[in-house]
């Protein structure tokens, strides 16, 4: 199932893995292109593209690679690198891995036990904060403005920042350079509840797009059915997973979630060496650091897209940076949810029903605001 044909490499020089199948039937005839010697432009694998005319295709590509940590402004000029590529290869749809943007903070326990928070912790926690973005703010603007100018829709990891308070967020942008809007992680798993607040139910959007309905949940949060239920209700098509979880295990989660909502699954992990992050003191995986060397696999990847049949289109990756694309055959959803549409035909909300808060859950409402928007609505 896993077999990889292999496009060449880039100025960036990332091994970029093109595998492209059209429902359920592989394509027959495929091509190994080795890398040049000299960067001779984007290549692909030599496909047969005979599939049914009439059904939507579209291009995607979900983004394999680590963010320089504590180093927000080169993150955003890397990962305008990797759009810029994606984009060149024909990619419609661009999808980054969990916290891309402000970096997921791995190994790192900021000085925690219980009943005691270290010096040393809370400055990691200050300069983590540092890396994060707001939202709207000038990076926003930015990745708004990558999306415009290579003509992609944009599924961008970042680490949020609301006052001093930190969320693991999405962010949604469209070809014409707009942001959409974002997801916040509703629920950090373990010690990431120390560093990240909780999402609400306002942020669980599932935006109608040209090439679909997109929306997305972060790592762990895919675990949770009732989170998924909600973006079945609301339509989902193409169904983000940006993750920090490079275990194997973590493909069967998103098979079971393309057959459970009948709809495309991509999901985007960093791959990382011990190097990309700061050398010790400055920074410590904790219990772990005395194991690692600078090219230590900190985080292996896995990222993978899964069509709605649950047939592995591209992926999964555990041997580096990557770029990994397929053809999405938008038809497949409607074949799949012949057989199975988990909020339609197979539901049976007389007995089992879902109530969705999507109201935002704020700690203090003030009246004087109230007063006034009702003033100006009269």
């Amino acid at each position: 199932m896993r077999k990889p044909v292999l496009a060449s490499s880039s100025s960036l020089q990332l091994d970029n893995h093109l595998e492209i199948k059209r429902g359920t039937e592989k394509l027959s005839k495929m091509a190994l292109v080795t890398t040049p010697q000299v960067n001779e432009g984007p290549l692909f694998a030599e496909v047969d593209m005979g599939a049914d005319s009439t059904a939507p295709s579209i291009r995607a590509t979900v983004v394999q690679a680590s963010t320089i940590f504590n180093d927000t402004s080169a993150t955003l000029d890397k990962a305008e690198r990797l759009l810029a590529e994606a984009a060149s290869y024909g990619s419609q749809l661009v999808v980054f891995p969990e916290a891309f943007i402000g970096g997921y903070p791995r190994g790192s326990s900021f000085g925690v036990t219980i009943g005691n928070r270290t010096p040393k912790g809370k400055e990691d926690f200050r300069k983590y904060h540092a890396a994060a973005i707001d939202v709207p703010g000038p990076e926003v603007d930015r990745l708004a403005a990558m999306a415009g100018k290579y003509k992609v829709y944009l599924v961008m990891g970042v680490i949020e920042r609301d006052g001093y308070t930190l969320y693991c967020t999405v962010l949604f942008f469209d070809s014409q350079g707009h942001y959409l809007g974002k997801h916040r992680k509703i629920m950090p798993t373990a010690l990431e509840r120390v560093i990240w607040g909780f999402g609400d139910g306002s942020t669980i959007p599932v935006f109608e797009t040209p090439i679909g309905k997109i929306g997305a949940a972060i790592c762990w949060e895919n675990r949770m059915p009732l989170l998924r239920t909600a973006m079945y209700a609301k339509g989902i098509e193409i169904y983000c997973a940006p993750t920090a979880d490079s275990r194997e295990i973590w493909q069967a989660s998103m098979t079971h979630i393309a057959l459970e909502g009948g709809c495309f699954v991509l999901s985007a992990n960093q791959f990382c060496r011990r190097k990309d992050y700061p050398p010790p003191p400055e920074y410590i995986f904790s219990g772990t650091e005395e194991d690692l060397t600078p090219e230590s696999v900190v985080c292996a990847g896995g990222s993978v897209i899964i069509s709605p049949s649950g047939t592995v289109l591209a992926g999964p990756n555990y041997e580096g940076e990557a770029l990994i694309s397929a053809d999405l055959d938008l038809g497949e959803i409607a074949r799949a949810k012949f057989d199975f549409d988990v909020v339609g035909h197979y539901a049976r909300p007389e007995v089992l029903s879902l109530v969705v808060r999507d109201h935002p859950a704020v700690p203090a409402t003030f009246t004087s605001t109230s007063e006034k928007t009702e003033s100006t609505q009269k």
